[in-house]
C-alpha cells in the first residue's frame, strides 16, 4: 500500500506527547511564560509564534506544514481583500476570493479527515449494486486541531470580507492567531475581533506592567480548576463509561441508563477542563480568550444549551452557516431546514461518521419540534394554570433538557449506529433497577473508594456551576471577591485533590482529550 508522508506507521497512532495533563506540558508552560516575560516586548510575538509551533510540531512536525498553508492562504486573502476594497473592486471579485480562500481550505479539511469515511460510503454504494470496490489507496491520519484552526483562519476571511475587521499586513501577528497554543488543538475557536486584536496591542506600551500578580494568579486557579476537571472527575468516570459501553451488550435498563449520564458528565469535564485550562494559560500571558461552556445543564430548552455548550462553535455556525443560510429572515419551514443543516454539519464537524450526523440531526429536531409545539404547549400550560416561573416547573424543564441530550450523547459515544440502536434497545427492553441496591454499580471499573471520590468530585462541581449560574460569575471571580488565606485555601485544596485523587502515575497513559480528535 502506497505510503504518504502524512501516514503514522506505530499502529497508526499519535504521539500525543504535549497534553495539558502531561509532564512534557508542565515543563513548558512555565519555559515559555518564563522567557516571554524576560525578551523584550517587540520579540514576544515572534517568541509565541515559535513555541506554538514547536507545542503544535510535538506530535507530528509535517503536521506544520498543514497549519502554515492555511495561515497564508487566509493571510492573503485578507490582504486581496484591502487591496479590493482600496481599489473599489466590484462584489463579484471580492466573492471570488472568499471562495477560493474557503476551497483551498475545506479541501484539505475533506481530504484529512473525511477521505475514509467518502471511500467507505462508496464502496458501499457499489457493493450493493454489486460492483468492484474501490481498493484504498492510501491511509491518512488526521493532523491533531485541523477542524479548529481551519474554522478560526475562515472567520478571519469572512470577517476581513464583511470589514468587521481590517486585514493584517504582519505576517507573524497572524500567524500566531491562528496557531496560539494555549487553543490550538481543541478551542475555544478564536474570533479575528477578540485574539487577533489582542496581538497587535502585544507591543505596545501598556498603562499596567505585563507581569501583573493578580492575573497570573487568578490564570493558575483556572488551571488547576480545569485540571481538577480533567484528572479527578473525567478521567475517573471515564473508566465507568468504558466499561458500560464497552460491553452494552451485557447490561440492562439501570446500567445503560447510568453509563449514559456519566458520559454527559464526561465530555463536559474533559472538554470544559481543557477550555478552562486554555484560558488560564492564557491569562497568565495577558490574553483573555472568549468562554466556552456557560453551565450548560443547568439550561431549560435546547436553544439555551446550544447558547451554553461549546460556544465558539455554535456561535461560529450561527455567524458564518446559519446566518448566510438566511436565518430567521425567511419562513418558518425554511428556518427549520436551516437550523436542520446547520445542525447536521456540526455533527459532520465533530467526526466522520454517520452516527456524529445522526446526533447533530437529533439536536436540530429538537429545536424544530420545540418551535413547532411552542404555541400548543403554551395553550396547555394556560388551561392547566401551570406555574412557569415557579421551582419545579424549571427544575423539570433542566430535567428534560439533560435527559434529551444525554440520549443523544448515546449516538455520540457509540462506536457506530448499530450500536447505539443496540444500546437504547436494551435500555427500554432490559429493565433491571434492583442493580441500583445490590452493589452492582460498584463493579462498573470503579471500586467503592473510587466511587465515593467521584461523587464527592462531582458535588463539588454541582456547587461551582450552581455559584456561577445564580451569581453569574465563575469560580476564580468568586475567589477574587475573597480574602488571601481564604484563595490560597481553596488552591491549595485543589492542588491537594488532584494531587492525591487525579489518574496519573506509573503505568498511567495521560488520558487524549474528547475534543482533540475532532
Amino acid at each position: 500500500m502506497k505510503e504518504l508522508w502524512i501516514e503514522e506507521i506505530a499502529d497508526n497512532k499519535e504521539e500525543w506527547s504535549m497534553l495539558f495533563n502531561s509532564f512534557s506540558f508542565l515543563i513548558f508552560f512555565p519555559a515559555v511564560v518564563t522567557v516571554y516575560f524576560l525578551i523584550p516586548r517587540k520579540l514576544r510575538c515572534l517568541w509565541l509564534l515559535a513555541a506554538s509551533y514547536y507545542f503544535y510540531m510535538s506530535w507530528n512536525a509535517k503536521y506544520a506544514l498543514l497549519i502554515a498553508g492555511s495561515t497564508f492562504v487566509t493571510w492573503l486573502s485578507g490582504l486581496l481583500l484591502g487591496m479590493c476594497e482600496e481599489k473599489g473592486s466590484s462584489l463579484a471579485v471580492k466573492k471570488w476570493i472568499v471562495a477560493v480562500s474557503f476551497t483551498v481550505n475545506l479541501s484539505i479539511l475533506v481530504f484529512f479527515k473525511y477521505f475514509d469515511f467518502l471511500l467507505g460510503n462508496v464502496n458501499a454504494l457499489l457493493h450493493r449494486f454489486g460492483l468492484q470496490m474501490v481498493e484504498k489507496p492510501f491511509d491518512v491520519m488526521l493532523p491533531a486541531g485541523i477542524s479548529f484552526y481551519t474554522f478560526q483562519a475562515l472567520s478571519y476571511t469572512v470577517d476581513v470580507y464583511r470589514k468587521d475587521i481590517r486585514p493584517e499586513k504582519n505576517i507573524i501577528k497572524y500567524a500566531l492567531f491562528v496557531s496560539f497554543f494555549p487553543q490550538l488543538v481543541a478551542g475555544p475557536i478564536e474570533r479575528s475581533k477578540n485574539l487577533l486584536v489582542q496581538i497587535e496591542r502585544m507591543d505596545r506600551p501598556r498603562r499596567r506592567e505585563l507581569f501583573d500578580y493578580d492575573r497570573i494568579a487568578s490564570g493558575l486557579r483556572m488551571m488547576l480548576w480545569g485540571y481538577f476537571q480533567k484528572m479527578v472527575i473525567a478521567d475517573r468516570i471515564a473508566i465507568l463509561v468504558n466499561t458500560v459501553f464497552d460491553s452494552w451488550y451485557f447490561y440492562g435498563t439501570a446500567v445503560l441508563i447510568l453509563g449514559a449520564a456519566a458520559f454527559s458528565i464526561q465530555i463536559y469535564c474533559d472538554f470544559a477542563s481543557y477550555s478552562t485550562i486554555a484560558l488560564g494559560a492564557a491569562k497568565v500571558m495577558g490574553f483573555d480568550l472568549m468562554e466556552n461552556f456557560d453551565t450548560p445543564y443547568f439550561s431549560r430548552s435546547i436553544q439555551e444549551f446550544w447558547r451554553r455548550w461549546h460556544i465558539s462553535l455554535s456561535t461560529w455556525f450561527k455567524d458564518y452557516l446559519y446566518i448566510p443560510l438566511g436565518g430567521n429572515r425567511c419562513g418558518r419551514m425554511r428556518r427549520h431546514i436551516n437550523i436542520l443543516i446547520t445542525f447536521l454539519v456540526s455533527g459532520l464537524w465533530h467526526g466522520a461518521s454517520w452516527h456524529y450526523v445522526i446526533w447533530g440531526g437529533m439536536h436540530g429536531m429538537f429545536q424544530i419540534i420545540a418551535a413547532q409545539t411552542r404555541e400548543i404547549r403554551d395553550r396547555i400550560y394556560e388551561r392547566t394554570h401551570t406555574k412557569r416561573d415557579s421551582f419545579s416547573f424549571r427544575f423539570g424543564q433542566r430535567v428534560s433538557v439533560f435527559l434529551l441530550t444525554t440520549f443523544a450523547w448515546i449516538f455520540f459515544r457509540a462506536e457506530s449506529m448499530s450500536q447505539a440502536l443496540g444500546y437504547v434497545g436494551r435500555i427500554f427492553t432490559k429493565p433491571d433497577w434492583w442493580v441500583l441496591t445490590d452493589g452492582t454499580i460498584y463493579r462498573l471499573g470503579l471500586k467503592r473508594m473510587e466511587m465515593n471520590i467521584l461523587i464527592f468530585s462531582l458535588a463539588v462541581l454541582f456547587l461551582v456551576s450552581l455559584v456561577k449560574y445564580l451569581g453569574k460569575e465563575t469560580l476564580d471571580v468568586f475567589l477574587q471577591k475573597q480574602c488571601a488565606w481564604f484563595r490560597w485555601g481553596i488552591a491549595a485544596g485543589m492542588f491537594c485533590c488532584i494531587f492525591l485523587f487525579g489518574i496519573y502515575g506509573p503505568g498511567y497513559d495521560a488520558g487524549q482529550f474528547i475534543y482533540f480528535q475532532f
